[in-house]
């Protein structure tokens, strides 16, 4: 049915609906529909829309500001005509978090209009809020098909295309972008970028040189994001092995890049791998003078001196060590390769300095060459021997004279030793350390927390939480001990002490779980699902697991706001780093341990299901008497009555907080998404078929995950 041109007073009200838009009055804006739409004459009627604010209100929500400049170009270029207060209306009710209600009248209007390319736009927008991106990609080649050239559905689309790494069907829309705006920035770039991503490097270098010839850079000029246009371009060459290339062209743009670091790093790159060692040498022995830390620097050093024997080779740390007599790295490398009496001659002199400065970090700093049993013998062997002096002559050996050593060097020396054989094994030995350390500085948090973690390593969950929590008391504005004691109640099973505990750095008037969750601090919530696991409590651990699924789907998800932002600034690099990173995101820690216990918590249930008459029955009532077991179910019932009230409690405070905020949103007149679906632990311990935790990459689950096949198979619950 074609679009009816609107009347002077129905367009009037078609042009406050849009104004509605821009300031986020829904309500009114749906009031204006009504008033077209309840006329017979415009029941079905077809206004106009700008397509690209269209775009934009749907996908952010946020207001647009009409500028001339974009309505003569725009009206020029597309034409647009949408049917269509109905998808107005659509829209509007998709923004007040209505769904079904927008999807019916978006729907509507292209039963109305099949061939209208805005109202396929408008659908596929609509699916896009929705996460249906395949569905939406569908939508937006449907309205391309009616008009190939409209530059707003192309850019939509290449960013659903990235999003989803469809790469081939990205570079082709890229492609067409850059036909239709060869003179914009980021048609250029993101064409190359396709290519970059698809490993032809050739084409996407000659892209990124076509595009670097327009740029207008006086020589003389350091501008930003024409350095990283040049840092990227290098980057591409090296991914490429065009290291002669890439050698030449850092050179030659040497004084317009702004990352000098970078410049030099680059260079001592490839010249190692082009074999002038020489140069290299030069370029890593300036590197270290500025960051005589930096491991990597020595590795290429060593690579470009090429040192034939030992002497040779600790000439190179020695005369490091003169020019920077306090950096570490060049006395801590050489232990990694020395061995026999030249590895104890130079412990010896490593571990006198750092025992009379006072470094708690020691151990961690040598705890690499424990691999080498001979080298851990050395270590305890004059480590022993420092305390047994000490304790006699305040010295570090007897044989010495010369000034004594505080008290405190012993104190750290006993320190390292609890280390040490916590670390060997020899956790009785370890505790006699520690213990006596702690009478003689009762005060120091670094013994107490170290005494919290022999005991986790014996297997004494309860008293490592009780030793951490005292570790906690020496200093309560500390977050990472208060963190650390958090999590090691959570190890004992003890999820309220350890939620108290956190909410001493959560936002006031709101429970600690909620903060903890809006900030996805996913660290706690792996180890509360794991803690809840332990307890049978298996709807709150799975709660747990999904809260912790939906935070990588919204880090996945937050790439729409860089697809753009990235090319406008010219963050090349780091886009790319950002969309590698994504792709293995799920291989993260946090997401295999939460997919893990959910996966064990679905089998177990799949395999038992839970009934009202056995959830009681469920944890050890097999080898209790019948006194026991009443005993049993009646604290089990005390405990479900006062779980009750609290979470009645809770209810009432989320009601009431809801309240206050409706009545706020009603006041401003604006209203955001409805809230997504509640996570409700009794109704996922009992929902035999889930489907909101997607299964773990089939690569992860491989190496990590150790289920057998078939009991996977027999669960059936991660697989669509």
């Amino acid at each position: 049915m074609p679009s009816v041109p609107l009347p002077p007073k129905e367009s009037n009200l078609f042009k406050r609906i849009l104004k509605c838009y821009e300031q986020k009055q829904y309500k009114n804006g749906l009031k204006f529909c009504k008033m077209i739409l309840s006329n017979p004459k415009f029941a079905e009627h077809g206004g106009f829309v700008h397509s690209d604010q269209v775009s934009t209100l749907v996908q952010s929500n946020t207001p647009v500001q009409w500028d001339d400049e974009d309505q003569n170009t725009w009206w020029k270029h597309t034409s647009v005509n949408l049917p269509k207060t109905l998808a107005m209306k659509g829209l509007t009710l998709n923004c007040l978090g209505k769904k079904e209600e927008a999807y019916e009248f978006v729907r509507k209007g292209l039963r109305n209009d099949v061939k209208s390319h805005v109202c396929w736009h408008v659908y596929g927008l609509l699916q896009r809020s929705d996460k249906k991106y395949d569905e939406a990609i569908k939508c937006y080649r449907n309205a391309l098909k009616l008009d190939k050239d409209n530059l707003q559905i192309l850019r939509d689309l290449s960013l659903l295309q990235i999003q989803m790494r469809d790469l081939e069907g990205y570079r082709e829309t890229r492609y067409q972008l850059l036909q239709l705006r060869p003179t914009q920035r980021a048609s250029w770039i993101g064409y190359a970028i396709a290519y970059h991503l698809l490993k032809d490097y050739d084409m996407a270098l000659k892209l990124l040189e076509e595009f670097r010839k327009t740029q207008q850079i006086p020589p003389n000029k350091i501008d930003y994001e024409y350095s990283e246009l040049i840092l990227y371009q290098n980057q591409v060459m090296r991914e490429a092995d065009l290291f002669q290339e890439s050698l030449e062209h850092i050179e030659t743009y040497e004084k317009q890049i702004c990352d000098k670091l970078m410049v030099e790093e680059i260079k001592g790159e490839m010249l190692l791998k082009l074999g002038r060692l020489k140069e290299a040498g030069e370029v890593y022995k300036e590197l270290i003078e500025r960051n005589a830390e930096n491991w990597y620097y020595y590795e290429g050093l060593e690579k470009a001196l090429q040192p034939s024997t030992l002497e040779e080779r600790l000439q190179i740390y020695e005369e490091v060590s003169k020019r920077h007599p306090r950096a570490v790295s060049p006395r801590r490398l050489p232990l990694n390769f020395v061995s026999g009496e030249k590895f104890r001659e130079l412990l010896d002199k490593f571990l006198r300095v750092n025992f009379s400065k006072g470094c708690p970090p020691l151990f961690t700093t040598l705890k690499s060459l424990y691999y080498n049993p001979e080298k851990v013998s050395t270590i305890q062997e004059l480590v022993t021997g420092y305390e047994t002096s000490l304790k006699t002559c305040d010295l570090f050996s007897t044989c010495e004279n010369g000034e004594k050593e505080p008290p405190t060097t012993l104190l750290w020396v006993r320190y390292f030793l609890a280390q040490h054989f916590d670390k060997l094994g020899q956790c009785s030995l370890a505790l006699d350390y520690i213990n006596t350390a702690i009478a003689s500085t009762p005060t120091l948090i670094e013994l107490f927390y170290l005494k919290a973690k022999i005991y986790k390593h014996v297997g004494n969950l309860k008293e490592a939480a009780k030793w951490m929590d005292e570790a906690q008391s020496l200093d309560t504005a500390d977050r990472f001990i208060n963190s650390k004691c958090a999590k090691y109640m959570l190890r004992a099973n003890m999820v309220k002490d350890a939620e108290e505990m956190c909410s001493k750095f959560t936002r006031e008037g709101t429970s600690a779980m909620e903060n903890l969750n809006e900030m996805q601090c996913m660290w706690f919530q792996t180890e509360c699902a794991a803690a809840y696991q332990r307890l049978g409590k298996y709807g709150d651990a799975l709660k747990k697991c999904h809260e912790v699924e939906r935070h990588f789907f919204e880090i996945t998800d937050d790439q729409f706001d860089f697809h753009t932002y990235c090319m406008r600034k010219m963050t090349l690099r780091a886009y790319v780093d950002l969309l590698r990173l994504e792709d293995v995101l799920r291989k993260h820690a946090f997401y295999f341990k939460a997919a893990r216990s959910a996966i064990e918590i679905y089998l177990k249930l799949h395999d038992n299901p839970l009934t009202n008459e056995s959830k009681e029955q469920e944890v050890n009532s097999e080898n209790l008497s019948a006194k026991e077991l009443k005993k049993m179910l009646s604290k089990q019932r005390r405990a479900q009555k006062k779980a009750k009230l609290e979470e009645e409690r809770k209810h009432a405070e989320r009601e009431r907080q809801q309240k206050n905020q409706k009545k706020k949103r009603d006041e401003e007149e604006e209203e955001t998404s409805g809230p997504r679906e509640e996570l409700i632990p009794e109704k996922l311990e009992r929902n035999h078929n889930p489907s909101l935790l997607p299964l773990l990459p089939e690569c992860t689950l491989k190496w990590k995950v150790s289920v057998n096949v078939t009991v996977c198979q027999k669960s059936f619950c991660y697989r669509q």
